[in-house]
């Protein structure tokens, strides 16, 4: 394809509808992350009391995340945390497609918190430093212990999911009410800068300060658009989406247990997910070939689409409500995430904000068409390539060329 004087290459996207979470706490802890931006990489924290099985799963995830991806290292930004690419076949689709020297998948950040315990928030373990790290994150795993095994002992002495769950919950709230109440004291008593703050924040910390102290999470408490963008600089620990990670033995893993059932009815109520894993299988699968790990999988009634990653991103990727669109040439085939609603100038901007400010038009054909077409010369002959302008909202399955004036 021919490209503009001042254009950009062939750039093409494609883009992965996710399902949007309709609980209201939900989508307001939604609102509160994205704003006006999206992060090049997605970040999550996991979360958990001592011996859920917590690192036994980040490690695993992160090891099976790196063999997934050849051209992906496995990379170690710090000593707790792990990228781990995100795995999509179209990938590879693209890149025979357009004869790419290299891949480059979306990334996922595993942030390994350690394990918390009762008095984090005051310091206790390794306390408000990991609750610091929690704060830069974009959603929260929390590992929740739905097995039984003599051999691993429980902090608490039994195994009661609902009530590691509280654990966490209140010490995560507690150190909210404390940053809350700090804030919100500073503000009534004039010690701050009219100008840092206002009265959207004033009311929003009164409302927040009043939840929290009734151990009722940020994400659940009723703010206006303007209170949501007022706090957000506080990054609450209870505002962010938590993805609850039922951990269980490799024989519960296709079907569950009454554990699991329990952490589904209290995430039900406050609108967040539940995937389920198997820490045990995830090690396990690490050292094994992928004709073997698809045979231990179908084994235990699971397939590779539906395993502890792969599930795990996926629900991030809906709670966020984000998407995945690529740009594949000659030289690489790399896939970048956006924001589900984005439009066209938008997602160019995540490349370079050059390919923002000077959008011309997107060049689109459905993702499927072109790999089903075989190459780009064939689907154009056919009629499927559109040019769509800057009101395009990029959707499922799209590849773009975007235009743009420097």
């Amino acid at each position: 394809m021919v490209c503009f004087h001042h254009a950009v290459p062939v750039l093409r996207a494609s883009a992965r509808n996710v399902l949007a979470v309709s609980s209201t706490g939900a989508a307001r802890a939604r609102r509160a992350i994205c704003g006006t931006a999206i992060h090049m990489k997605l970040q999550t924290g996991i979360v958990g009391l001592p011996n859920v099985g917590k690192s036994t799963l980040f490690n695993a995830i992160v090891e099976n995340g790196n063999a997934q991806a050849a051209n992906f290292p496995f990379c170690t930004i710090e000593p707790n945390v792990g990228v781990v690419a995100v795995p999509d076949p179209r990938l590879e689709k693209l890149k025979l497609i357009n004869k790419s020297v290299k891949v480059t998948p979306a990334v996922i950040d595993f942030v390994d918190i350690a394990g918390l315990v009762e008095g984090a928030s005051k310091g206790e373990g390794l306390g408000n430093k990991f609750l610091q790290n929690i704060r830069e994150c974009d959603a929260i795993v929390h590992v929740v212990r739905c097995f039984e095994d003599e051999n691993v002992i429980h902090v608490s002495g039994s195994v009661d999911p609902l009530r590691d769950i509280e654990v966490i919950n209140l010490e995560l709230a507690l150190a909210d009410y404390a940053q809350v109440e700090k804030r919100l004291d500073k503000a009534r008593k004039g010690r701050a800068k009219p100008a840092d703050y206002s009265q959207d924040e004033v009311n929003a910390l009164e409302k927040l300060l009043k939840a929290l102290d009734e151990a009722i999470p940020a994400r659940l408490v009723e703010l206006t658009e303007e209170e949501l963008e007022k706090i957000k600089p506080l990054g609450l620990l209870t505002l962010k989406p938590v993805i609850f990670a039922a951990n269980v033995s490799d024989s519960d893993l296709a079907e569950g247990n009454e554990f699991v059932e329990r952490v589904r009815a209290f995430a039900t109520k406050e609108g967040s997910s539940v995937v389920v894993v198997s820490a045990q299988v995830e090690a396990e699968l690490i050292s094994l070939e992928p004709e073997e790990r698809a045979e231990f999988l179908e084994a235990l009634g699971v397939t590779e689409a539906n395993s502890g990653l792969r599930n795990l991103i996926r629900a991030a990727y809906e709670l966020l409500q984000l998407q995945t669109y690529f740009t594949s040439g000659p030289t690489e085939t790399r896939a970048w995430t956006i924001r589900r609603g984005m439009k066209a100038p938008q997602a160019a901007g995540v490349i370079h904000s050059d390919f923002e400010r000077g959008f011309i038009r997107a060049e689109t054909i459905g993702c499927e068409d072109l790999i089903a077409a075989g190459s780009e010369k064939d689907a154009k002959e056919k009629g499927l390539l559109r040019s769509e302008g800057k009101d395009y909202v990029v959707r499922e399955g799209d590849v773009m060329l975007f235009r743009f004036n420097v």
